[in-house]
């Protein structure tokens, strides 16, 4: 694999039982960058190596003055240094290969679970952890990654140095030969506390990453209440532990570094030391003294390999790790044995909805619209719940009032086939006609369904790009925005506009550019415009008016007419346009009906929808089906709103 055939067709399945396992399996789909990686190093390693011997032959030509003999020493040096230049050119450019060849995997690899996981995935791994494994993370394993043949060939030519000194002078070779194990593992003892420090330090660093971001996120609400100051005390707390963090782990690295240093001057000392001894009894010659004088030299520069790949490992391997949870995550838990497949058509009729996998237009949506569908396949029919027994009749606009606000969030996910995944484990599966969506492809089931999230987010670029997602192509982005009541945004794109161009206005990211319920309009014509078989909006209309929410319900049942919606709301005005109400409490479908009737004859769903409290509820005496002041108000708002 070279950079210019990147990204990968296909990055593989990783193994990602634990953090070495995956860098194990890393290292196997690279076998033969790290082949050709390591052949480079061992020629430059070993033209290293064999200089002190033609050093040595160059002293003895000079002390025997053979003109001949110090020629040839001086050409075979000259080769060698071609060949050190040579092979170190190599050898860095085949390792950084490696390194960025492995990192690209991995964040191919962390995309794709991205777009299978979609807003799941941050309910189960924070978000600055995700965004740290995708960056500082991946640039570790790559390290480890390229150290490896680097390492490896370091330690063949200190294996080799040390065998030929062994047989060139044995009495001065089997002292090198018992010291350089003892250098190569006298930092053996110190890795653990190394890396622990490191993990404390990465924890740290990773808890100011995702409090930076969360800051950033929330910078405008900081400013109207008065508390920048508040979370600025908290990052500079959260920043100078990372600077503790960092100089603890330094710390310890240098006492590694310190030893690296030292143990290698003293056996120099030592062989030199015996060296004399011998040379002045005659056992070994000038020549041969100077050689192992110069191969111990020149170890230390192999040997310094030992020290990066320790450091590479100490650092990749909780990064591994981490990438590896972040990897093993899956989209559903299995549970066939405990689904249930046929439909129960109690509790005043089965209820159903959809989520189609977090925000459209996030990075899973960039990665969705690669993904090939086979429109063949793509289901039709009821959209039903069997956990709730919530059923959406196919082509008809169904509103959900659910009794507890959070209820609303996890139904939308688990319509979408993405329940949590505390409740995962033997929930039967939502079902479009007759399929279960789990069991789809997953381009198909984005096809089929698709849920809009309570807070959708807008990437940065244009609205043109905002607007081109992975569509039927039935609706128009005109349509779309006509429907989301979306002109004063197009207005106000436009004067910013250059050429007077609102599709070709760039918006901020996150849309922060723009107001709560202009980036919510925007966000529900994107929904609009993929024109899914089933459109799950999840409050698609908490921040804006009245005026423009009812014009917004005309608008969605307009273009969604003969198309599944379903509309999880406690608004009056969208649920005085739906087809069919249904209000779930405690997790069931309680009721289902139209809105009018439900507001007369369903005392907990009045409550929900005209936000009684318990105080005017008991005023009002016990629940009767006669209209309260609150039902008047409601319904005479809705008969306005009509005749507007």
């Amino acid at each position: 694999m070279q950079i210019r055939d990147l990204p990968y067709p296909d990055p593989g399945v990783p193994d990602a039982r634990s953090g070495p396992r995956f860098l194990l399996w890393l290292g196997r789909n690279q076998l033969g960058g790290q082949l050709k990686s390591l052949a480079w190093g061992l020629l430059h390693f070993g033209s290293i190596a064999g200089l002190p011997y033609m050093v040595g032959v160059a002293v003895e030509a000079v002390l025997d003055r053979s003109g001949g003999r110090l020629a040839l020493a001086g050409a075979l040096i000259l080769l060698l240094g071609v060949a050190i230049a040579l092979g170190d050119t190599m050898l860095h450019r085949t390792a950084v290969t490696n390194w960025i060849t492995a990192a690209a995997r991995v964040q191919q690899l962390l995309a794709r679970k991205t777009a299978a996981l979609g807003s799941a995935l941050t309910r189960r791994v924070a978000a600055g952890e995700v965004v740290a494994v995708s960056t500082g993370d991946v640039e570790k394993i790559g390290w480890f990654v390229e150290a490896l043949s680097r390492f490896a060939a370091a330690a063949l030519t200190v294996v080799l140095v040390c065998v030929g000194l062994l047989v060139y002078q044995p009495a001065l070779g089997i002292i090198v030969a018992i010291g350089i194990p003892v250098l190569a593992l006298a930092v053996l003892p110190l890795l653990p506390r190394a890396t622990r420090r490191a993990d404390h330090q990465r924890e740290k660093a990773g808890r100011a990453t995702e409090l930076a971001s969360d800051t950033v996120a929330g910078l405008r609400v900081l400013r109207g209440i008065g508390g920048e100051e508040l979370f600025l005390d908290r990052y500079r707390t959260a920043s100078q532990e990372v600077r503790t963090a960092a100089v603890r782990s330094a710390r310890m690295w240098a006492v590694i570094s310190a030893i690296q240093v030292l143990m290698p001057g003293l056996l120099l000392i030592a062989v030199v030391w015996q060296g004399v001894h011998l040379a002045r009894e005659g056992r070994v010659t000038v020549g041969e003294l100077v050689t192992v004088y110069s191969a111990i030299m020149i170890l230390n520069y192999p040997l310094r390999h030992f020290e990066e790949i320790a450091m590479a490992y100490s650092f990749s391997r909780p990064s591994a790790k981490r990438a590896a949870r972040v990897l093993s995550l899956q989209r559903t838990a299995e549970s066939t044995g405990s689904r249930t497949r046929s439909r129960d058509g109690a509790k005043g009729g089965a209820e159903g909805g959809a989520e189609g996998g977090a925000e459209l237009g996030s990075a899973t949506t960039s990665a969705m619209a690669q993904l090939p569908v086979d429109e063949s396949l793509t289901p039709t029919g009821d959209l039903y719940d069997p956990a709730t027994g919530l059923l959406a009749p196919a082509g008809r606009l169904t509103a959900v009032v659910c009794g507890d606000p959070d209820e609303a969030g996890r139904l939308a996910e688990r319509l979408g086939g993405h329940p949590a995944f505390d409740e995962a484990a033997g929930m039967p599966s939502v079902r479009l006609g007759d399929v279960p969506l789990d069991e789809l492809p997953l381009a198909t089931a984005r096809t089929a369904v698709l849920v809009q999230d309570k807070d959708p987010v807008l990437l940065s670029g244009t609205l043109r790009e905002l607007l081109d997602v992975p569509a039927s192509g039935a609706v128009s982005p005109e349509e779309a925005l006509d429907a989301a009541q979306c002109s004063d945004v197009l207005d106000a794109l436009a004067q910013a506009s250059t050429d007077d161009d609102p599709m070709a206005a760039h918006l901020t990211e996150r849309g922060r550019s723009l107001s709560g319920g202009q980036r919510q309009r925007l966000a529900l014509a994107r929904s609009l415009v993929t024109d899914p078989e089933a459109l799950v909006l999840d409050e698609p209309t908490s921040a804006v008016d009245s005026h423009t929410e009812a014009r917004i319900a005309d608008g969605i049942r307009r273009l969604r007419e003969g198309r599944t919606t379903v509309v999880l709301t406690s608004s009056p005005l969208l649920l005085d346009r739906a087809e069919r109400v249904v209000f779930l409490a405690d997790g069931e479908v309680t009721a289902v009906g139209a809105h009018r009737e439900l507001v007369h004859l369903e005392p907990r769903y009045r409550a929900v929808v005209t936000r009684e409290t318990d105080a005017e509820r008991t005023a009002a005496g016990a629940p009767t089906d006669t209209d309260t002041e609150t039902d008047t108000d409601i319904l005479t708002e809705l008969d306005i709103e009509e005749t507007a």
